[in-house]
């Protein structure tokens, strides 16, 4: 069921998208389909939106910066993930590439590692081969680069 507008004024909407911008880093669109729930035209939205950036209230680099941090940090989701979650805001690729940059090498590589151990060992499964392809799958999926999760499970899984 889809919600009605809020029909609400631009001035209330204008101090209402402030306390919940304040609340958490928010991106552009997000805002912009904020504005427009609570019944806005999509002129006002982003009039409105051009004073959330005059007061630094809307930053889109440091959205990027965050949800970067945010979802590789408690999330534990590779790059390829979080590059299309930032994309899904509409984020532009100057702030996407700058962000998966402020993520630390090492850091990434022990991530990647522990997700990857923890998921050998939920297998049931005593197959080597399948539970290669099953955390391989796993880890794509949560959003790392094959080549790099094939090149780390060859060393944890090398042969007998």
């Amino acid at each position: 069921m889809k919600r009605s507008p809020l029909n609400i004024t631009p001035f209330l909407a204008i101090e209402k998208i402030k306390n919940w911008c304040a609340y958490q880093e928010r991106s552009q669109y997000e805002t912009r389909q904020k504005l427009v729930e609570y019944g806005l035209t999509i002129e006002e939205a982003d009039n409105i939106i051009t004073e959330l950036i005059a007061e630094n209230f809307l930053n889109e680099e440091r959205f990027a910066m965050a949800f970067t941090s945010g979802k590789f940090r408690i999330k534990h989701w590779g790059k390829n993930k979080i590059k299309s979650g930032l994309r899904l805001h509409k984020v532009s690729d100057y702030c996407i590439t700058k962000a998966l940059k402020s993520i630390d090498g090492d850091e990434y590589d022990a991530i990647l590692l522990k997700t990857m151990e923890k998921k050998l060992r939920q297998m049931k499964s005593n197959d080597r081969r399948k539970n290669f392809y099953s955390v391989v799958n796993y880890m794509v999926s949560r959003g790392f680069e094959s080549d790099l999760v094939i090149e780390q499970l060859n060393l944890i899984l090398k042969p007998e």
